[in-house]
């Protein structure tokens, strides 16, 4: 693989691959992208990718290119090399804090992996309440908005946006009140979901082939939906 732009080795519905897609478009870099299929993963794939996961940055680099892998690895460095507004704070306090609600945002997408797969009303209810006190905890934390850290776009949105895309489909097939009483959760979602680089960071059919994932796994989201499937 050998480009004279940046790639994003990508998969269709991860959420990692749409935080690194976000910094990218933020950045103003171009950026090709190839998609693969993480239930067949490509020899050339497995090749470059010391995990075995997505996404990858393929950075042109001479005759070959540098692979970097893990995605806040590629939105670091991307903040780092790249122009375009900053998406970290200036203060290392606060960029620290910052760095520490992303953690926060990826320990929800670890909670969804359950939420959107288990086919079991226990599991889903118990992980459903995980999901409301967290989402309560970043209620206290956020201001006036509309972002994370007031008008401007930061990495800690990037990492948001994904999360909050889920529920787009999620609360559609089953509105589960996780989001009741959350003002402000409620508005910064809002204002993610309308914002050009969330938009352009998944493929126009991205919810059919959610959609397709959960019917996959007999999600419990999916067979005890209101919507007819």
């Amino acid at each position: 693989m050998h480009s004279k732009v940046l790639t994003l080795i990508s998969h269709h519905l991860c959420p990692y691959v749409q935080r690194a897609s976000i910094v990218l478009s933020e950045k103003g870099v171009p950026f090709e992208r190839t998609y693969i299929d993480l239930a067949a993963k490509p020899d050339w794939f497995l090749r470059i990718s010391p995990l075995g996961k997505v996404p990858l940055l393929a950075v042109p680099r001479g005759r070959a290119d540098a692979i970097l892998f893990e995605s806040a690895v590629i939105c670091e460095y991307l903040e780092e090399t790249q122009r375009g507004a900053p998406l970290h704070p200036a203060d290392p306090l606060q960029r620290a804090l910052h760095r520490g609600w992303m953690e926060f945002g990826s320990s929800i997408l670890a909670d969804l992996w359950v939420y959107e797969t288990t086919a079991d009303v226990a599991r889903f209810e118990a992980k459903c309440q995980v999901l409301r006190t967290k989402f309560a905890t970043l209620e206290q934390e956020l201001a006036k908005g509309p972002y994370f850290a007031g008008s401007q776009f930061s990495m800690v949105d990037a990492a948001f946006a994904p999360v909050f895309r889920y529920f787009e489909l999620f609360e559609a097939l089953l509105p589960s009140g996780i989001f009741d009483g959350l003002p402000r959760v409620n508005a910064w979602r809002q204002a993610l979901a309308v914002r050009p680089s969330v938009v352009s960071a998944v493929a126009p059919d991205y919810p059919e082939r959610l959609l397709a994932f959960l019917q996959h796994h007999g999600a419990y989201l999916l067979t005890h939906s209101r919507i007819a499937a």
